[in-house]
């Protein structure tokens, strides 16, 4: 995991300032970085086979195909308000000190 954390560039101050941004592009350029971060998400869950993995915009929806496509489940992509046309659920959740809402398609799952 360490390793896996040095690959990861930390850009103090932005995108203000107080804000250290984790950059994800250095670990998604390292092959093995990036095949380590698989791989670990799919051992915490072997032996689990999800009906989907939501992905929330947008560093999810770069780690979550990959994830399902490991477990052999499907992809649910988790949006911001307005971006998706069907029947929606919405989602408020608390991201960097501010409350943010998410929506994603009511149809994938059973609300029960």
């Amino acid at each position: 995991m360490d390793q896996l954390k040095k690959l990861i560039r930390e850009v103090p101050d932005f995108p203000k300032p107080g804000i250290l941004f984790y950059d994800i592009t250095t670990l998604l350029k390292d092959k093995a970085g990036l095949k380590g971060v698989i791989d670990g998400f799919s051992s915490h869950y072997a032996g689990v086979t999800p009906d989907a993995i939501l992905g929330i915009e947008a560093r999810g929806f770069i780690f979550a195909p990959a994830l399902a496509y490991a477990l052999g489940s499907g992809f649910v992509p988790v949006r911001k308000p307005g971006k998706l046309p069907a029947e929606r659920a919405r989602v408020s959740y608390d991201l960097e000190s501010k409350i943010w809402a998410a929506k994603l398609p009511a149809s994938e799952f059973s609300w029960s």
